[in-house]
């Protein structure tokens, strides 16, 4: 496969954003950053070591957050889809709009929830 994932963020779901941004910011220090393209809207923090922390309000089951996403920086979201599901992997969600881009999810071997995430300013397909 192509694609060979250099940066990943970590996406959870939380009941309320707004106590979850005062925690974060206030008590911890994370430094989040609001962002707009979800009700109300969606928080956003960088670690050190270049992980970023997603916080979205809305309904979660346990196990379903946190979540790993892979960022596809160079484009081509659809591509790697197909190629994951030529592969035998279960795709959930094929790709669909999402804050800022492009998301598909997936399942590893043992039934763990992984995403993609692409902006939107980058191609879906790279193949011509």
């Amino acid at each position: 496969m192509t694609f060979k994932p250099k940066t990943a963020s970590m996406v959870f779901y939380v009941s309320d954003i707004r106590r979850t941004e005062a925690f974060y910011n206030e008590t911890i220090g994370l430094g989040l950053e609001r962002m707009e393209g979800a009700e109300p809207f969606w928080l956003m923090g960088k670690l050190a070591g270049g992980l970023e922390l997603v916080y979205f309000e809305m309904p979660a089951k346990r196990g379903e957050s946190p979540a790993i996403v892979f960022n596809v920086d160079e484009g081509g979201i659809d591509d790697i889809v197909a190629e994951l599901a030529a592969k035998g992997v279960t795709i959930v969600t094929p790709v669909s709009e999402a804050p800022g881009g492009w998301s598909a999810d997936f399942l590893d071997p043992d039934g763990f929830g992984l995403g993609l995430w692409q902006p939107e300013d980058k191609p879906r397909s790279l193949k011509s």
